[in-house]
């Protein structure tokens, strides 16, 4: 048994390899979550018209080392992901006929948030197809910028895929991008505490990730990150007090996206309590360990399922998931019997026509957990 598993509070008789879902929070950042909760109903008027403002002002400017973002002001919290790209997406001032560009391996909530909002606007969402396996970061950058045109405005794509558990040349891809004058985002939701992260340095305008999943906070915990010269461009999604605010804060990219009516925001509050956690258990060596785990069971999984791998086996293409294809008409069947009748927690999702089972690795899984999916699997097989 994995001697970090005790940190969390998952239930000991599953088999839990899915934290790139939803993550896991450990004991003691669950612990700080709570107080901040009942210190906020303690006194609720002063938490969250008054206290809270430097509550969430100390939390983002510890995000913001641990980004490296210069300006912690350039971060807002928001819920989560999807609310970022709902955000920038209703924001940007596309016409008829303007394209936002992306890959046909982009997050479901995402693709459908771009159609929306292109729709209403007259734009179009533009999924370039990518050619899978990948097999080195030009051709995949080939693949993307064949999309472009003279119509195109903002190319939007994902720093870690959710259903292919790609890491995407994402640095190569905006340099490109920016050179070509266009608006760079990127969904970073599995990014943070899974990769190294560094914002200023990465030629992103926009950037959003989740600190519920691989930072390990409560969930509904995300970010904003917006350079200064695009901050201008975003209007509140929801809007409140922040809007024509009665005491303006320096920010009204603050303003605008903080102060968006009552809400219990705790879950941002526990931002440093994340990272002192991964400081204290040497978090560099457990993800190295758990990347090693991925990469050195995956050869055999692919052999059981009869299929190849997307991308090579790497670091360069893989963090702490990897995605396996699987050959079944039925999915959602097979990931509810591996819960079922083995307490395994693993996805098997649908990208398009295909189908992938996809396990994740964190600092309480041992390689019993993959062995009883291997074995599960086996018992199982055939899945079509």
């Amino acid at each position: 048994m994995n001697p970090l598993r005790s940190q969390f509070l998952l239930r000991p008789d599953v088999h839990y390899l899915n934290f790139g879902s939803f993550g896991a929070t450990p004991s003691p950042v669950f612990d700080s979550y709570q107080r901040w909760q009942r210190l906020l109903e303690s006194e609720p008027v002063q938490f969250i018209a008054f206290d809270g403002v430097g509550y969430l002002a100390e939390s983002r400017r510890a995000l913001a080392e641990y980004l490296k973002v210069a300006d912690p002001d350039d971060l807002v919290y928001v819920t989560n992901p999807s609310y970022a790209v709902n955000t920038v997406a209703a924001s940007l001032d596309l016409g008829p006929g303007d394209e936002v560009l992306a890959t046909d391996i982009e997050y479901g909530a995402c693709d459908r948030a771009w159609d929306f909002h292109c729709k209403e606007k007259g734009a179009v969402y533009r999924r370039q197809h990518i050619r899978l396996p990948v097999t080195d970061k030009e051709t995949f950058l080939e693949d993307l910028f064949a999309g472009v045109n003279e119509r195109t405005r903002v190319l939007f794509i994902s720093h870690i895929t959710s259903a292919t558990a790609l890491r995407l040349p994402v640095e190569e891809a905006c340099v490109r991008a920016k050179a070509l004058g266009l608006i760079t985002f990127i969904d970073g939701a599995h990014a943070p505490a899974h990769i190294p992260l560094d914002l200023s340095a990465l030629q992103a305008d926009f950037y959003t990730g989740a600190c519920h999943k691989w930072m390990m906070a409560p969930k509904g915990c995300s970010f904003l990150f917006a350079r200064k010269e695009v901050q201008p461009f975003l209007k509140p999604l929801v809007v409140s007090w922040g809007y024509k605010a009665a005491a303006p804060s320096h920010s009204m990219f603050l303003d605008h996206q903080q102060m968006n009516g009552t809400r219990d925001f705790s879950a941002f509050l526990t931002v440093p309590d994340c990272i002192a956690f991964m400081r204290a258990h040497d978090w560099e060596a457990v993800s190295a360990r758990c990347r090693s785990m991925v990469r050195e069971n995956a050869p055999r999984f692919y052999e059981l399922m009869e299929t190849q791998p997307i991308s090579p086996i790497s670091e360069e293409w893989l963090g702490q998931m990897v995605s396996i294809p699987i050959k079944t008409d039925m999915p959602e069947l097979l990931q509810r019997r591996l819960f079922t009748d083995y307490k395994i927690e693993v996805p098997v999702m649908r990208q398009g026509s295909d189908v992938y089972l996809r396990y994740s690795i964190n600092a309480f899984n041992a390689q019993e957990d993959l062995d009883a999916l291997f074995d599960a699997l086996t018992e199982m097989k055939p899945w079509a």
